[in-house]
């Protein structure tokens, strides 16, 4: 796998590095030693699986308070999808600013989410199939989420969203003290 640093501070784009042959390939999605030496958090607590049918599904921006902030290594394994994720950090260098790509089950790219950060994506294609890997087990009390259309990120979304949760539609303004 080989890892490419984005715009925001601590988070990547992970590519994988197939070795093939006549069957197909095989390539490693995830090394605990590789992560421990590039300093990323390297412990995986949960992996969860979330589908949607329809084209323009938008879930999210989620994110966890400490102690339950959680980093997440994002897969599409079906479709694809446009990843958003926005650095809530307020002594990073990156602090308010947002990043987005194109992960699919064609381009097999992951993206490694950073404790901190506020995470989100909308379908690009009908029955969309998202892994996620995470270092965190789920705490209700501690998520929160910001609006996928806050003004305060104008984050630049492919196309406008068809469907959103109600609870990601309530999701309040962006506030310093997150």
């Amino acid at each position: 796998m080989q890892l490419t640093s984005l715009p925001l501070k601590d988070s990547f784009l992970i590519e994988l590095k197939p070795h093939g042959d006549d069957r197909g390939f095989f390539a490693r999605l995830f090394c605990k030693e590789v992560f421990a030496e590039l300093g990323l958090d390297p412990h995986i607590t949960q992996i969860n699986n979330s589908f949607s049918a329809p084209k323009g599904t938008l879930r999210g921006l989620h994110y966890q308070l400490a102690p339950y902030a959680e980093t997440k290594i994002v897969r599409c394994i079906q479709g694809s999808f446009y990843d958003v994720i926005v650095d809530l950090r307020p002594d990073s260098p990156t602090y308010k600013q947002s990043y987005g790509a194109v992960l699919s089950a064609a381009n097999r790219r992951m993206m490694y989410v950073p404790k901190g950060f506020a995470h989100g994506f909308l379908t690009l294609e009908e029955n969309s199939e998202v892994i996620y890997f995470v270092t965190q087990a789920y705490n209700k009390e501690h998520e929160r989420g910001i609006r996928w259309d806050d003004p305060f990120f104008n984050i630049e979304w492919p196309e406008s969203p068809q469907i959103i949760s109600e609870r990601d539609r309530q999701h309040p303004d962006f506030t310093e003290s997150y």
